[in-house]
C-alpha cells in the first residue's frame, strides 16, 4: 500500500476482501468513538483523544489488525488482544466474523478510559 491522502483513499487501496473487513471494523470504532475521526498518523487511519493516540486499524496483505496503543492493560476476557511493542496489543482481522462489535466497543471504552486518566505534564 502506497502514500495515501485521507483515510477514504487508505480504505478504497485495501484489497477487496480485506476492504469490507476494514470498513466494517471502522464503523464499530466510529460508533464506540461519536464525535472523533479517525486519521492518517504513520500512514493508518488511527483515532486519538486530543493528541493521544487510542487505537488503529492496519490493512496487511491477508489481515486488518486493530490495534490500540495501550492494549495491554485492557482487560480482554476473550483473549484475543495479542501483546505487540512497548505497551500495544492488538488482533487479527481476517474475515467480517472476527469483526466482534460488542467486543471491540468495550475495548474503545477501556483504550479511552486509559488516555482520559492520562494527566498532561
Amino acid at each position: 500500500m502506497g502514500k495515501h491522502a485521507n483515510v477514504q483513499e487508505y480504505v478504497a487501496d485495501v484489497p477487496e476482501g480485506l476492504r469490507d473487513v476494514l470498513e466494517k471494523a471502522l464503523a464499530v470504532v466510529n460508533e464506540a468513538m461519536p464525535g472523533i475521526e479517525p486519521a492518517l498518523w504513520h500512514g493508518q487511519p488511527t483515532w486519538s483523544i486530543g493528541k493521544k493516540p487510542v487505537c488503529f486499524l492496519k490493512a496487511y496483505p491477508k489481515y486488518v489488525t486493530f490495534g490500540f496503543f495501550k492494549g495491554q492493560l485492557i482487560e480482554d476476557g476473550a483473549g484475543r488482544l495479542e501483546a505487540m511493542s512497548r505497551q500495544m496489543a492488538g488482533a487479527k482481522l481476517r474475515g467480517l466474523d472476527d469483526v466482534d462489535a460488542p467486543l471491540f466497543a468495550d475495548w474503545v471504552k477501556q483504550a479511552c478510559a486509559l488516555e482520559n486518566d492520562v494527566k498532561d505534564a
